[in-house]
């Protein structure tokens, strides 16, 4: 049998955000070269991207979306979403009660366009790799993680698909659903979920952390939860996390999405907190534009947390807007998170490549010499201008070929 050879792409005239303008050579899936531009002639034959100056950087990595949910808004009307968001998200618990009436109208075949619409436009937005939270609970089932699991395959290649079986309503309030992540994970979903601090009281809520990593460790598998969504500083359930990931030996395989009671801790618990989290590489990740309370991003980055922000929710029961760019997601965070100076502005955008990829432990993740030729080519020459404009890239690569 013929091998054919390996396919060429090199990207000409690519300004990284360290200000050096180069040339990238791609073949066989993998970055061969990176040098100043001009200095090694583009192979004859290769596929020619000029990038004239435009920023090139990796891709965008989304650590935190409800795939499932997508787009179900007006299945359910405003009720949760006022739960959720008013009075400052005291009442947020409230509002993941009401959510779960949109599970009725659950169907494979209702859900999975929108979920294909998602991870469609997220392409279309430089979004190559997504951690998909899909709900596993006893209204829900198995449905909403069979579409995530089927739209996972439809886009294998050009989107990484991380499914967490996530028990939206608990696991000890929701008797049975603890079986059912089980099921879903024997099924293909590859990360265990959970949302300890919906539970009732502190017993509950320990039980849940314990539940979810003592799985995850013996499925070896990671584990990815929603901790203390809300503003009540009696919430905890971040340091049993990561006190429960060191037990049962899962150090650099967790990740906690919200933890927005943090916000409310003072200077020493903060600190103690993470840098707890930093010791057993409990990755933390913050949606700002989702809820009007929000964890110390900038404190946690500096205490050596892995930090990422998410797209979280598009247009359910949470949050009524989203299309999917983590560029507006960072735009948004700037305002939000109140950063917007221009060494702020390179870290927002490190929130969605490579802090992101750490905190969700991509391999070979970059843009180096031997990495995957993964990247993204702007219009944008500088920072402030991606951020602002928040563009689709021009062209998106994967593995050495131009996939949109």
């Amino acid at each position: 049998m013929t091998t054919l050879p390996a396919p060429l792409l090199a990207v000409t005239e690519a300004r990284l955000r360290d200000g050096r303008v180069v040339d990238v050579h791609c073949a066989g899936g993998a970055v061969t070269a990176l040098v100043p531009t001009g200095t090694l002639p583009v192979p004859p034959g290769a596929e020619l991207v000029q990038a004239a100056g435009g920023l090139v950087t990796e891709p965008f990595v989304d650590a935190h979306l409800h795939l499932d949910k997508v787009r179900t808004l007006p299945l359910i009307g405003d009720a949760a979403l006022q739960a959720y968001t008013a009075d400052g998200m005291g009442d947020s618990a409230r509002g993941i009660d009401l959510a779960r009436a949109v599970k009725q109208h659950y169907r494979i075949e209702t859900l999975l366009p929108c979920i294909r619409q998602a991870l469609a436009d997220g392409l279309r937005n430089g979004v190559q790799h997504v951690q998909a939270f899909a709900d596993v609970d006893t209204a829900a089932g198995l449905t909403g993680v069979r579409a995530v699991l089927a739209a996972r395959e439809e886009f294998r290649g050009r989107v990484d698909v991380s499914v967490v079986a996530f028990p939206q309503d608990g696991v000890l309030r929701d008797p049975g659903a603890a079986e059912l992540v089980e099921e879903a994970m024997a099924a293909g979903a590859d990360v265990v979920g959970g949302i300890p601090w919906i539970e009732a009281g502190t017993a509950d809520q320990e039980a849940h952390v314990e539940w979810a990593c003592a799985l995850a460790a013996r499925l070896g598998r990671r584990v990815a939860m929603l901790t203390d969504d809300a503003p009540d500083p009696a919430y905890d359930t971040t340091r049993m996390l990561a006190e429960a990931m060191r037990r049962h030996g899962l150090e650099g395989r967790g990740v906690a999405c919200h933890a927005r009671a943090v916000g409310h801790y003072d200077d020493d618990r903060q600190n103690a907190l993470l840098d707890l989290a930093r010791e057993v590489g409990l990755g933390l990740v913050s949606d700002p534009h989702t809820g009007s309370v929000v964890l110390p991003v900038e404190r946690a980055l500096q205490r050596g947390v892995a930090v990422a922000l998410g797209q979280d929710d598009i247009e359910d029961a949470y949050y009524p807007f989203g299309r999917h760019n983590l560029l507006e997601v960072a735009f948004l965070a700037a305002h939000l998170l109140d950063m917007r100076s221009a060494p702020q502005l390179e870290v927002l955008v490190d929130l969605v490549t490579t802090s992101a990829a750490r905190v969700l432990g991509l391999p070979g993740y970059g843009l180096r010499e031997g990495s995957p030729a993964d990247l993204l080519v702007h219009d944008a020459a500088r920072t402030v201008d991606l951020l602002a404009r928040h563009e689709p890239p021009r062209v998106d690569i994967r593995a050495g070929q131009i996939v949109s």
